[in-house]
């Protein structure tokens, strides 16, 4: 598979059927594993991260979930096409800065991506769509043994999987969840969950990880602690504290609802207002208008439908999508204009908001 046919395929996180969910929007889990033997990626001499890259990309693209995936080296990739996959969340901004013998294999549904010689050896993950956090477990767990029969992974017996950075002994697993938490940002109780969640062992990041801001009401929440609990535990702790955040959330929205249900209507129907006349949007700006929109399908004032559509959006609202659509490099007022014109047009086929009646007593 070419770069340009898997960015032009159907999308695990945009296009699936199965997970779609109010608040959650995705399930990440992510491997790092290295190889026995053998230098941290940034220790490694370059003709040793090349064969190092040889011997995963072969291991990788023969296990059966890689079959026909696109199995490119970072260097052989545009530095938009590299934005594109950071946007989708298939490789890491870490990558796509690599200078030296790195690559990444994806699958065509994009659910599955490795990445080579990013900070170890392989970086494993899986995205499921939704709250599939089991799902998520068990397809990379299979991928894993089955890529261990391939590669001899270094390994402790007590310190479990060897990593380039001492925070991912262990199990070496992060799991997470990106969630839509409108009402929490609104009422001003997020700072609050935030703090409960970092007590538990957790932490809370942005919509493209660590140093990353939570455009669109959108947060990533994510195990910390990799070393002395078994994989299942930390999925299982994960999960009750995702059931959590997700009743805290139901709750902050049916409280706005109750106490001025009319304020809530106003920030969704001029959010659809912008959206359909709008001439020039950052993408900030347009994460945050078309989190209100999600919230509105939330609460009926837009068909199921519509969900799929502003997912998608989500990320074709990203500057690299956005940039993708021009055969000239655009400078950022010209791709703000752009992305306006886009969501315009997205945006006249959508009929205007029709809000549910809440009785204020």
């Amino acid at each position: 598979m070419t770069i340009d046919a898997l960015l032009n395929s159907r999308s695990e996180l945009t296009d699936s059927a199965s997970g779609k969910c109010a608040i959650v929007l995705m399930t990440r889990i992510r491997l790092a594993r290295n190889l026995a033997s053998r230098p941290f990626p940034g220790w490694a001499p370059d003709a040793e991260r090349a064969d190092i890259l040889r011997a995963c990309r072969e291991a990788v693209s023969a296990a059966a979930p890689m079959k026909r995936a696109l199995d490119t080296t970072v260097s052989d990739l545009t530095e938009l096409q590299k934005l594109m996959l950071v946007e989708r969340h298939l490789i890491s901004r870490e990558l796509s800065g690599s200078k030296s013998a790195s690559g990444v294999v994806i699958n065509k549904d994009q659910s599955i991506s490795v990445m080579i010689n990013e900070e170890d050896h392989l970086r494993i993950q899986v995205l499921r769509a939704g709250f599939q956090l089991k799902k998520a477990w068990n397809t990379i767990n299979a991928l894993d043994n089955e890529l261990e029969q391939r590669l001899d992974y270094a390994f402790d017996s007590r310190l479990g999987y060897l990593t380039a950075c001492p925070t991912n002994l262990g199990t070496a697993m992060r799991a997470s969840a990106m969630m839509h938490l409108p009402a929490l940002v609104i009422s001003g109780q997020m700072e609050k969950i935030v703090r409960a969640v970092n007590q538990l062992g957790m932490v809370v990041r942005g919509l493209f990880g660590e140093g990353s801001d939570a455009s669109g009401s959108i947060f990533q929440i994510s195990n910390q602690t990799t070393l002395g609990e078994a994989e299942e535990d930390i999925i299982k702790r994960l999960g009750s504290v995702l059931e959590s955040i997700v009743e805290h959330e139901l709750n902050a929205r049916g409280k706005l609802l109750e106490n001025d249900p009319n304020k809530l209507h106003d920030k969704i129907g001029r959010a659809f207002g912008i959206l359909q006349n709008s001439h020039v949007l950052s993408s900030s700006e347009a994460m945050n208008l078309l989190s209100l929109i999600r919230l509105g399908v939330d609460l009926g004032h837009f068909p199921e439908e519509r969900r799929a559509v502003v997912d998608r959006l989500f990320i074709e609202a990203q500057p690299g999508h956005v940039q993708s659509t021009s055969a000239d490099e655009l400078d950022p007022a010209r791709r703000d204009a752009l992305r306006a014109e886009h969501l315009r047009k997205e945006f006249a086929a959508f009929a205007k908001p029709a809000p549910t009646t809440h009785d204020n007593n």
